[in-house]
């Protein structure tokens, strides 16, 4: 760094924090290290009986704070996001539409793994509303080498390391099952339930089926939904392992891909989800386990964001739910800003 008078230090970069005293009045930071000084600065800094400056020297392969800090925007800024003026060497990420977040959980790492910066981010698969932050990020020193940012650009590769993939509006058929249902011995209280819960997302509902605990039926009325373009079939009842229970046999046998029977959440051990292949797409079919009906915040909860996304889902993604995949049941419930579904990927 160097001392240079005040006037002159215009376009420069702070070294050190300037503070402001006004007695009975306050005591803070007028200008924090790091600032780049500007015209209208001039006469504050005078005020403040800085005739001289410390000032940094621009060095080749040197980058200051801010400059860092947009290598770091560029690792994770992607469609569907903005950015945030740099400010005191921070750049936040904002959501720029309703969806869902997506993080590259191992390239983040790495560049976390660097030292001396940093990204942080919300969790992975987390739903979001437009405006909401996403990431900050920062170099921890006020200057850096341009070689370490070179590198964290190298090690976070080519695609960034954040994706916000807009909700899809989808055509829904819901296939309730179930003798007690269909016979009309108890009133249906599961369709309504999942109805509010896909209607959150902006869906098509294209109508309710209550069919007996004929498998045939059931895998009829599934297919009969397809063929009729619905974009995702929900079944509601006779999910258990139960001798009675038809749905996850019926499901399969409209010749879809099964991706799991049994995820390790509770609420909702015993979901179903399965893909058909029809013209080229892939429908999700899923079997829904009776907690739905009754408990606030289930498996569901955590896996239709990625279906109205068209996110395809994986037996793996299911396996990393058991990391926090055990709700609480908590008296006043603040999800999604919990732990509930938040696995370590």
């Amino acid at each position: 760094m160097k001392c240079v008078k005040t006037q002159d230090a215009v376009g420069h970069v702070l070294c050190h924090d300037i503070v402001q005293i006004i007695k009975d009045v306050k005591k803070d930071t007028a200008f924090r290290k790091g600032h780049i000084v500007t015209e209208e600065d001039i006469p504050v800094l005078l005020s403040l009986g800085k005739d001289n400056l410390y000032i940094w020297e621009k060095t080749e392969g040197i980058l200051h704070e801010n400059e860092a800090a947009e290598y770091l925007r560029d690792i994770c800024l992607n469609e569907n996001m903005t950015e945030t003026p740099v400010k005191e060497g921070k750049i936040e990420i904002i959501a720029d539409a309703d969806g869902l977040l997506k993080i590259d959980v191992d390239r983040l790492k790495a560049v976390n793994s660097l030292g001396e910066m940093m990204i942080a981010t919300r969790h992975t698969n987390t739903m979001v509303k437009k405006g909401d932050k996403l990431a900050g990020t920062r170099i921890i020193p006020l200057l850096i080498e341009q070689e370490k940012m070179e590198k964290a650009k190298e090690v976070a590769g080519d695609e960034p390391i954040l994706s916000l993939l807009p909700y899809k509006k989808k055509k829904v058929g819901i296939v309730t099952t179930g003798n007690e249902v269909y016979y009309g011995r108890i009133k249906d209280t599961f369709g309504p339930v999942v109805m509010d819960k896909v209607k959150a997302f902006d869906a098509d509902i294209m109508g309710q089926v209550i069919v007996n605990d004929d498998m045939e039926k059931i895998t009829k009325s599934v297919l009969d939904y397809i063929d009729q373009g619905a974009e995702l079939v929900l079944c509601t009842g006779g999910m258990s392992v139960d001798p009675d229970d038809k749905t996850p046999g019926a499901i399969k046998a409209t010749g879809a891909r099964i991706v799991s029977y049994g995820a390790p959440v509770l609420p909702g051990a015993m979901l179903l989800i399965a893909y058909y292949e029809k013209d080229g797409k892939q429908v999700p079919i899923v079997g829904l386990p009776g907690c739905v009906m009754y408990a606030a915040r289930t498996i569901f909860d955590l896996v239709l964001p990625r279906i109205m996304a068209d996110d395809m889902i994986t037996a793996d993604d299911l396996a990393d739910l058991g990391l926090g995949g055990l709700c609480l049941n908590c008296k006043v419930c603040t999800f999604p800003n919990c732990g509930f579904g938040k696995g370590a990927k």
